[in-house]
């Protein structure tokens, strides 16, 4: 199954969970109804005036002897006995059922339902920081000393860097002391990833770095928005237990308070109340965590199975795995928000439950089995590692030798085609890592350490996005010191030469290692930083696409951080629909990418000729960066099934000699981001690992 096929299916599970939801809040105000009933309708009747019952039916007179004397008595007819017996079983419906205060409590208790769900859907709309502070997590410092959370920090950089995506913030649980680990997020461009302290203190690094295969699985799957989405929904029903619980306080509050009879039996009825409030809450819970374990089961095999194919390595995620189940606290989280939350962990966070039908997670068993078919089902005891100081390189398998320190030499070039680039998307491998960890070890100390904090950050993207022809540059040197604080722009001057020594393809990595440090702006500094971006962008007259793409997708992955934007919401389900903005992205692809106008409009049919449809080619003054990047937004709002034929028009457009330039390939990379679909760098397979 692929990226597309793994983003429909969440989609398609977003539609089963809305369903079982709406399963759920009907058989609560079922349940409320009759409550309700029990206290209100009950009451009413009992106050209502006696009325006399209507007359039994006579049927014939039946004569009978009885010993020495004849009786006669009235028999009703078969037919008044069956109407008599209606009566009956529509006077018992009818206690049972009061329309009108059906209607009120079905209003009341939606009411209370939805409102608790949009109350914890505008709590969570930051994103997965939000749900990574709830659960207690600490963010690491990027200056951090402890051996464990570098580690934890470098491998999250290179699954980044390798999948294509910018380098999400890094929490830890320094309160949990079991194996666990989550991604939380709307999207790519927001996700965070938080682990254990329990998971830096047993597991090395290639089990650490299956842990983290399996998480990022989530974050190019489209899990994560599920995940969050499902925590919102399902607090609209577990707000009923909530309120219970405050009325049985209140209750026994006002008890200590006043003594008299009228106010014990008022007292008795808001316990009683309350009681049952919290008991068709806690219902509310079990069909929670039913939803729960129906929607995250088969997402959570499919993670662990991704892990395997991003490493190369099934030992890693299994021997993860084999720890969690040696450990006395196995992967058990403690923090009260861990009920919310439990279908989003790497393990099971109430392992050891007796209903383990409704875990969130399979078995570990059968999870280790379909990773490893040897495993004999024993767990040896896990035990803390002993760090030494020493630094801890991945073995990359099957690249047997593979080396991180730097990569081979480049190729201009590489062979590939449409169906070749689309099958990158959402995925990474063994090679990618490689490149990655090379690309983070290249970097010039004083560049790394500048882009892991918020003022380095800014400095290093004005000097990745200096233009290197000398003119160029002094219009944007000239336009950036009049508009930057002068501390700032003597950083940028620092920083420039040594970006200047980078190779191309680290310029647009470099950036993604900032997004962390940049979301840790303040509004306030935020909105002069992206007017000084844009500033730098048009001041030397001559915007390039690589440069528009590096703009679109920094403020693609902040704009959303910092409330300047939402994430699109669908709105075509057809690519009929996206022909014209269609056609304007690969025009402007097909003229950035050929030497003169005939080869574009070749380049421009092979793209149009993937999805079977017929477009216009878009003039070359038609194709200016406004209307390419309006184009971008409306491709963005694509369904995944359409966006899947969309990138792979672009890709062939861009593939149409049959190779693919390291400028080309980032370029692709650059325009799949900004549509949703994160693409591993092309240049790890243009520059082949160093042997040893």
């Amino acid at each position: 199954m692929d990226f597309f096929q793994q983003q429909d299916a969440a989609r398609h599970k977003t539609a089963w969970l809305v369903f079982l939801f709406a399963l759920a809040v009907a058989a609560i105000v079922l349940a409320i109804y009759l409550l309700v009933f029990a206290f209100v309708g009950g009451t009413r009747q009992h106050l209502a005036p006696h009325t006399p019952s209507p007359p039994k039916p006579v049927g014939k007179w039946e004569v009978r002897q009885h010993g020495a004397e004849r009786i006669a008595r009235s028999v009703p007819e078969p037919a008044a006995q069956g109407a008599a017996a209606h009566a009956e079983t529509r006077s018992g419906l009818a206690v049972l059922w009061d329309p009108t205060i059906f209607l009120w409590v079905s209003l009341a208790t939606v009411t209370v339902i939805i409102l608790g769900s949009l109350y914890k859907i505008a709590e969570l709309s930051a994103g997965g920081e939000r749900v990574a502070l709830m659960l207690g997590g600490r963010p690491v410092n990027p200056h951090t000393q402890d051996l464990a959370e570098r580690r934890l920090l470098n491998v999250v950089e290179e699954m980044a860097l390798a999948s294509g995506v910018p380098v999400p913030p890094v929490y830890v649980l320094d309160h949990e002391r079991s194996i666990n680990a989550f991604a939380a997020g709307h999207s790519p461009d927001n996700a965070v990833v938080a682990v254990s302290r329990g998971a830096l203190e047993y597991l090395n690094r290639d089990e650490l770095q299956g842990v983290m295969g399996h998480e990022f699985s989530h974050i190019l799957n489209g899990d994560m928005r599920l995940n969050l989405r499902l925590i919102g929904l399902l607090n609209g029903i577990l707000i009923l237990a909530i309120l219970g619980y405050y009325a049985i306080r209140a209750a026994g509050t006002s008890s200590s308070s006043s003594r008299s009879s009228g106010n014990g039996r008022g007292r008795l009825v808001a316990f009683l109340f309350g009681l049952g409030l919290l008991t068709i809450g806690y219902i509310g819970v079990f069909f929670g965590k039913l939803i729960k374990a129906a929607v995250s089961r088969q997402r959570e095999y499919l993670a662990d199975a991704s892990a395997v194919q991003f490493t190369r390595y099934p030992g890693g995620i299994a021997g993860a795995l084999k720890k969690i189940g040696g450990l006395g606290l196995g992967s058990r989280i403690k923090d009260a928000h861990a009920e919310e939350c439990s279908h989003m962990f790497f393990g099971d966070a109430f392992a050891g439950s007796l209903l383990n039908w409704l875990a969130t997670h399979p078995p570990l068993p059968d999870r280790i089995r379909r990773i490893d078919p040897t495993f004999d089902g024993n767990f040896p005891e896990t035990k803390p590692l002993v760090e030494t100081g020493e630094a801890e390189t991945s073995r990359l398998h099957p690249v047997a030798g593979a080396a991180v320190e730097s990569p081979g030499p480049a190729v201009e070039a590489i062979a590939a085609t449409s169906a070749d680039l689309v099958g990158r998307i959402g995925t990474l491998g063994p090679q990618q890592l490689t490149y990655a960890a090379a690309l983070i070890g290249q970097t010039p100390p004083r560049l790394a350490e500048a882009a892991s904090e918020p003022f380095g950050a800014r400095a290093v993207v004005f000097a990745v996005l200096l233009n290197r022809e000398e003119e160029g540059r002094r219009r944007q040197l000239a336009a950036l010191e009049a508009s930057l604080d002068a501390p700032c722009y003597r950083e940028t001057m620092a920083l420039a030469p040594l970006v200047d020594q980078l190779s191309e393809e680290a310029r647009l990595p470099l950036v993604d290692r900032a997004c962390p440090a940049l979301k840790q702006l303040s509004p306030s500094q935020y909105a002069p930083f992206r007017e000084n971006v844009e500033t730098l962008v048009k001041a030397d007259a001559k915007i390039t696409l690589l440069e528009y793409t590096i703009q679109a997708m920094l403020f693609r992955a902040l704009d959303v951080h910092f409330g300047r934007a939402k994430p699109p919401r669908i709105r075509y389900y057809a690519v009929r629909g996206v022909l014209k903005p269609l056609a304007t992205v690969l025009s402007t692809l097909a003229y950035a990418g050929q030497e003169n106008d005939e080869r574009a409009r070749r380049a421009f049919d092979l793209g149009m000729k993937q999805i079977g449809c017929d477009a216009p080619f878009v003039a070359k003054d038609g194709c200016t960066l406004a209307a390419f990047d309006a184009a971008l937004r409306e491709l963005a709002r694509a369904a995944p099934k359409v966006k899947g034929p969309v990138v792979a028009a672009c890709a062939a457009c861009v593939a149409a000699d049959g190779t693919v330039t390291l400028r080309e390939g980032e370029l692709l990379r650059a325009v799949s981001s900004t549509l949703g679909c994160p693409m591993p760098p092309i240049a790890g397979e243009m520059r082949g690992p160093k042997r040893q």
